[in-house]
């Protein structure tokens, strides 16, 4: 379940690295996946909007898109790219 804790903290995150170069990548459905390069914009209440750097047009995504998964983001820290949200820890649980 996301909380709106979640939400403003992914905010805060994409806030502090607007103008920063990022790769997006997503599923367009029925096993097409894409993965382009962007630049943070803007951030709003709801969405955030990114500029592709291929063909220089603007995308917008919500921050759920992230928190959820749908959409995965990695920053480039000006050597690597690193996920915004790193990978969820999977945990078993043992019978006893």
């Amino acid at each position: 379940m996301i909380h709106q804790a979640d939400i403003a903290n992914l905010k805060t995150d994409i806030q502090e690295k607007i103008g920063q170069k990022i790769i997006i990548k997503g599923t367009l459905g029925r096993s097409k996946f894409f993965e382009k390069e962007a630049t943070i914009e803007k951030i709003y209440p709801n969405i955030f909007v990114v500029k592709y750097d291929e063909n220089d047009r603007n995308a917008t995504y919500t921050y759920t898109d992230v928190l959820t998964r749908n959409v995965e983001v990695q920053v480039y820290d000006g050597q690597n790219y690193s996920p915004l949200i790193p990978q969820a820890q999977v945990t078993t649980k043992k019978a006893i």
